[in-house]
């Protein structure tokens, strides 16, 4: 039962709608089949299929609100739930940002489902699996890997008869490699909507020739230096200053975008001129969703291009709902993904216009040193190595880094062609000046 069709989820929303006594009603219903495989040291451990459709009911009496779930669908079930999220938002007490709920809407198609992925079967994730883990075993190193696909709906609606529905999908592959010695170690995660553009024989191979190549790391003093972050060791950056563009953080004073004195910084110029961010719903390579919707709450609002900076210039930032309105802006939401304009550049033509610096693959624990100033610490892993004349010369033994995504998208030199990595499209780096503090004996 993980998939409904768009017929079959409204007409379980209405039912539901139709029980309420209720000020206000929304309703979330969502469903989705999951499997999986996860192997290590060159044999699988576990694999799983789940599937499940949950349905989330929030009643609103003025300013009070209350939410019960449940995920059975019978009519005595649904009376319940429905008397049950009445019950608690007449016990709530009023949310004084409580703003009333959306009437129709009108959505964009996005492409975000593929009959490949919805129709992964365990031979399918056995097979993924195999082509990996083979190589490895010719190569005499070992392989651990995690894949996840999953299939599903999402569906809305509301007393002012809002009704949204879209179906989806999505793939995640991760593979480490590592030499027998455990002294080098490769790495490279991939996520599509489409199963067909994963290839795990490829992915492994290139995971298997850092790790092969990463052994004997030599270290060198830490310091400044050019480096050149592949778009994993990127994306991870830029998804925190992207999660950063809330619009009452900047005006309260608790975000990078706050202006000193009140107010944010809305059209300042913050980055390099050649830094352009925007998201896009019916993007090809990225494909979002067509509104948004809260956990087991209903939001409703249609996603839309937005560009957020523009050569450089900030230019927009996501309200709720409520923010919106009390400073008299356009409710603009939160992307799910967002793409990051590159150039042509593959990261091997990167390495060749590099007289000296150090290639990541990746960054591993990142935390918070400094919201503010959006400054991050944390750990380069699984293949750093360091770049002399144009080729890459010697492993290096791993650094912790401080660096802020803001620095960093002021001291660019050049970018390469964009790669999705999270559901976000996001370019090779290269970034001078980049601050490792440390070493550390991570592989």
């Amino acid at each position: 039962m993980g998939i409904l069709s768009q017929q079959e989820a409204k007409k379980i929303i209405d039912k539901v709608l139709s029980f309420s006594k209720a000020d206000e009603m929304s309703v979330s219903l969502s469903g989705e089949n999951v499997g999986n495989i996860r192997y290590a040291r060159n044999a699988v451990s576990t694999s799983g299929d789940s599937r499940n459709v949950s349905l989330a009911v929030t009643a609103v009496f003025g300013k009070k609100t209350g939410t019960a779930t449940i995920n059975e669908f019978d009519e005595e079930s649904i009376k319940k739930t429905v008397a049950r999220a009445e019950e608690l938002a007449k016990l709530a007490p009023e949310n004084p940002e409580y703003v009333s709920m959306l009437g129709p809407q009108k959505y964009p198609e996005t492409k975000s489902y593929a009959d490949s992925t919805a129709n992964i079967d365990p031979d399918k994730r056995a097979q993924i699996a195999l082509d990996s883990i083979d190589l490895c075993r010719k190569k005499s190193v070992i392989a651990a890997g995690y894949l996840e696909d999953s299939a599903g709906f999402k569906a809305i609606g509301n007393s002012k008869g809002l009704f949204g529905y879209y179906k989806t999908t999505s793939v995640d592959y991760s593979i480490t490699v590592r030499t027998e010695d455990a002294k080098g170690s490769g790495y490279v995660v991939r996520d599509f909507n489409d199963v067909s553009k994963l290839n795990s024989a490829s992915l492994t191979q290139t995971a298997l020739q850092k790790a092969m190549a990463s052994t004997a790391a030599q270290a060198i003093e830490p310091g400044r230096y050019t480096v050149i972050l592949e778009p994993t060791a990127a994306a991870e950056l830029m998804r925190n200053m992207m999660s950063n563009m809330d619009a009452r953080s900047a005006d309260e004073g608790r975000s990078f975008l706050s202006k000193k004195g009140g107010g944010n910084r809305l059209g300042e110029k913050l980055f390099d001129e050649r830094i352009t961010i925007y998201s896009d719903p019916m993007d090809a390579d990225i494909p979002g969703a067509p509104f948004v919707i809260g956990d087991n709450t209903v939001d409703g609002r249609a996603q839309e291009k937005v560009v957020w900076v523009e050569k450089g210039v900030v230019k927009n930032m996501f309200y709720s709902r409520f923010w919106a309105e009390k400073k008299g802006e356009k409710a603009i939401a939160a992307p799910s993904g967002f793409i990051f304009e590159g150039g042509a550049e593959s990261i091997a033509d990167l390495i060749k216009s590099t007289q000296k610096g150090i290639l990541v693959t990746r960054f591993w624990y990142i935390r918070d040193v400094d919201r503010q100033t959006l400054l991050y610490t944390g750990l380069t892993r699984d293949g750093t190595f360091y770049i002399e004349d144009g080729k890459i010369k010697f492993p290096v033994k791993n650094f912790r880094f401080n660096e802020s995504p803001i620095v960093m998208l002021n001291n660019i030199e050049a970018m390469g062609k964009p790669m999705r990595s999270g559901g976000n499209m996001i370019p090779p780096m290269k970034i001078r000046d980049f601050t490792f503090t440390s070493l550390s004996d991570a592989v």
